[in-house]
């Protein structure tokens, strides 16, 4: 009888489980991020151009305990950039702008020696070679808390000189955008803010979004928090008017739908400009928007991806747009970093009834809790422990253990950050990022000659790294970081063709000019950069492609190096 009863529960909740609709599925699903604390905020989906869930999750305010909604009004960083990117084409449409025309032609008190070589082109691509202001040292400690003008900042900062040549180099640049909004204020004699409330929020009905500035009072504002291991705090004052053009857009995600439902109609750019804006050029940025090709499990063809987050103090957004089928995902995050683009895809797996999987429970939060109570050494033995029994319940992500070990950092724990700096030392013993990280905990408890140590060893792994380089020598240990490696074009062709790593799974390898490019199966094309004549690095992720030889001197396989892990290739095509 017992038995009897067990088999017929299980057959109940199986047809329970089958019976969930997509909406329901996807609540499920995000309730889960919700209860283990990576997200809070709102969220939006639409399929075939039609509303198919909104909800919000967790608090836009925790001093009052007010929820997020549909309607609460989120910093959407980077995102800004894609409406700035649409006023330049709407002013391009009329003729007051040309894509192709240097940008000192619009900015005549700009630096000419560097701006007579920018185009509003490579401004618009992230390729213009100007330094990104943001990445001044003490820019987010200092500098973006004071209150300065557009003209201020962009002689302040913006007139560094270049780092490459425009147009051969993707470096994303939020100096960029900034100076696209100064030239839409002088070629149209009006704010940036006037620009894009009259272009775009009032045709569209756009009432709940604003350029947010520190005196303007905004109806259902989030508030924007910092959070880890249950514990919530206040982020950091950011004077948004600092990141104009780049990052200070503050929209819902009802909002963001009409922006996207717009893109589908000449409203508010013609198919032409449409055209443009989604071409995918390095990296697979276009005007404003990323651009790529995303793969889905049991469909022949790939959908159009059209895409772009961002964040910005407290806040982490993302919206995706895949264009064959109208579909729509928008989510505002009012807690700091979270994994958007892992829910993006679960959603995406839901709208297209294939399985997905929960989130595992972030091992960094559990481990901070553990500390408090067990002390820094009993916590580090249970992570042993419930990695070897308990690794399909927690994610024990490098990123997991490095967040933590800055916790403690920020809280003045210095031994406990070395402790949980060490921990993913032994982990990950191949991520330069674990040393350049033990560097830091060891310069700030003044400990010079370990400091050095461990900065050396992570620009080791990746002579790339900037700051390795930056800190090593601020602690007076002169290096100079190695100059890019030029590859031509002739021993470029010799690494050209497609990769199969896996059945099914393949890297293909092009070129354009002198640069090389990388697409693996399902994802966008991006560059690779010379590290050795050999060796490419990206840019976008950390990882690497070594190309091996045969012994007649033909590339005949690669390896890709990421996340500690090395998967060889073998040349297929």
């Amino acid at each position: 009888m017992t038995s009897r009863i067990i088999i017929l529960l299980t057959t109940l909740f199986c047809s329970l489980a089958f019976s969930q609709t997509k909406q329901e599925k996807i609540d499920d699903l995000l309730s889960k991020f919700n209860e283990y604390e990576m997200l809070n905020g709102s969220v939006l989906i639409a399929d075939k151009g039609e509303i198919i869930f909104k909800k919000g999750y967790g608090f836009a305010n925790l001093d009052y305990e007010i929820p997020n909604s549909e309607n609460t009004v989120h910093r959407l960083g980077s995102i800004t950039k894609q409406f700035t990117s649409a006023v330049i084409m709407q002013l391009v449409e009329e003729g007051k702008i040309k894509l192709e025309e240097k940008m000192t032609a619009y900015l005549k008190n700009y630096r000419k020696d560097t701006g007579d070589k920018v185009t509003i082109h490579h401004l618009l691509t992230h390729t213009s070679g100007i330094p990104s202001y943001t990445g001044y040292p003490g820019f987010w400690s200092d500098s973006s808390r004071n209150p300065y003008t557009i003209d201020q900042l962009v002689e302040k900062f913006c007139m560094g000189d270049l780092e490459f040549g425009p147009g051969f180099k993707y470096s994303y640049n939020n100096s960029g955008y900034l100076l696209l909004a100064k030239i839409i204020e002088e070629v149209t004699a009006k704010s940036f803010e006037q620009n894009i409330k009259e272009r775009i929020f009032i045709p569209l009905e756009m009432k709940n979004s604003y350029l947010e500035r520190p005196e303007k009072i905004i109806k259902n504002k989030a508030s924007g928090y910092n959070v880890f291991g249950s514990n919530f705090t206040n982020t950091q004052y950011f004077n948004v008017g600092n990141a104009i053009g780049a990052g200070d857009i503050a929209s819902t995600v009802e909002d963001l739908y009409l922006w996207d439902q717009a893109l589908y109609t000449d409203k508010i750019l013609s198919e032409e400009s449409k055209n443009k804006t989604f071409t995918p050029f390095l990296n697979n940025y276009g005007y404003g928007w990323g651009i790529r090709k995303y793969g889905i499990p049991g469909q022949q063809d790939s959908l159009t991806y059209i895409s772009h987050s961002g964040g910005i103090n407290g806040f982490s957004t993302i919206i995706s747009r895949f264009i064959e089928n109208k579909q729509l995902i928008v989510i505002l995050n009012n807690t700091g970093s979270a994994p958007l683009n892992e829910m993006v895809n679960g959603i995406m797996k839901i709208l297209y009834d294939q399985e997905f999987t929960y989130p595992k429970k972030p091992i960094g939060k559990h481990l901070y809790q553990l500390v408090d109570s067990d002390g820094i050494d009993n916590a580090i033995a249970e992570y042993e422990r419930l990695k070897e029994n308990e690794s399909d319940k927690y994610s024990f992500s490098e990123n997991e253990i490095n967040t933590l070990g800055y916790l403690y950092l920020r809280e003045n724990k210095i031994d406990n950050a070395i402790k949980i700096f060490q921990l993913n030392i032994d982990e990950y013993p191949k991520s330069y990022n674990t040393y350049d990280s033990m560097g830091e905990a060891y310069m700030i408890s003044g400990n010079k000659e370990k400091a050095i140590e461990f900065y050396r060893k992570s620009v080791e792994l990746n002579s790339q790294n900037k700051n390795g380089y930056n800190m090593l020598n601020k602690l007076g240990y002169k290096i100079e970081p190695p100059a890019d490696f030029n590859v031509t074009g002739e021993t470029l062709q010799k690494f050209i063709g497609e990769y199969e790593l896996f059945p099914n799974f393949k890297i293909t390898i092009s070129s354009e000019g002198n640069n090389l490019f990388a697409q693996a199966t399902g994802q966008g094309k991006f560059q690779v950069y010379p590290e050795a004549e050999n060796i490419f690095y990206y840019k976008v992720v950390q990882a690497k492609i070594e190309f091996i030889n045969n012994e007649n001197n033909e590339v005949n396989k690669l390896i890709l190096y990421q996340n500690n892990q090395e998967v060889p290739g073998k040349k297929i095509q």
